[in-house]
């Protein structure tokens, strides 16, 4: 449940569309619904603007499947986050409609249409072709969101001139999303060129010494260029979230 829907039902209800114990009925599953093994948020929509989103990782397609059953019943559009085929596949057995992207690694069930509600444009910008799955979960989290969403790939530091030719891009964007590994300079590069809000992902991409991005992690923390904020490695999510705030602003 969501705003919009809370409202439509208050509205039934003062005009006498549908009863108090039907309109109790629809609400009995506030603020969260007690599968037993998991405990789903339905009121989070009402708080955040978005609904709880379903973390893949270390979860049963079982599982899985019940949580989007049970998210399905309040027509709330859903987000699945790493995921791999095999486990996609055997969740579309006990789920219909249910898209897969195989690159962002994540799947989405779209129960009503996407508002958009962003102010400007968000845009995703990838310092090489190894960190796009984490640039593409950014991009599908903040296009679930209801942003439009732009991308600008492959212009890492190793070739700086794919970068500053774009520039325009970059000045015309609301919020930026910047995704590299390796030793994680782009976002520094990017915030010392422009005014806008700059979200740093570092991806575990990288030969020995990255540390599985603990070195582009701690190289963005330790960025010179100021606006240049950091979520934590691989979290393309978690940038795309913070980017649509931001957005909405």
């Amino acid at each position: 449940m969501d705003s919009e829907r809370l409202v439509e039902l208050l509205e039934k209800v003062r005009n006498e569309k549908i009863s108090i114990p039907r309109a109790v009925a629809q609400l009995r599953h506030l603020p969260y619904e007690d599968l037993g093994f998991a405990k789903i948020d339905h009121h989070r929509a009402i708080r955040q603007g978005f609904p709880e989103v379903v973390l893949g990782q270390g979860k049963s397609p079982e599982d899985i499947a019940a949580i989007v059953r049970a998210m399905r019943r309040h027509k709330n559009n859903i987000l699945i986050t790493r995921l791999n085929p095999e486990k996609v596949a055997r969740i579309k057995k006990g789920v219909r409609g249910l898209e897969y992207h195989p690159t962002a690694r994540a799947a989405t069930w779209i129960g009503k249409p996407i508002k958009s509600i962003g102010k400007g444009v968000i845009l995703v910008v990838c310092a090489g072709t190894s960190d796009i799955p984490i640039a593409e979960e950014a991009v599908l989290t903040a296009m679930m969101m209801g942003n439009r969403v732009e991308r600008l790939f492959d212009v890492g530091v190793a070739g700086l001139h794919r970068l500053l030719e774009n520039r325009p891009r970059l000045d015309e964007a609301t919020v930026l999303i910047v995704v590299a590994g390796m030793e994680g300079a782009l976002p520094s590069v990017v915030g010392g060129m422009i005014d806008k809000p700059v979200i740093a992902v570092p991806t575990s991409i990288g030969y020995g010494a990255s540390f599985n991005g603990l070195s582009a992690l701690l190289g963005m923390l330790n960025s010179c260029a100021a606006g240049v904020t950091v979520v934590n490695i691989d979290n393309g999510f978690g940038a795309g979230f913070a980017a649509s705030l931001i957005n909405r602003v």
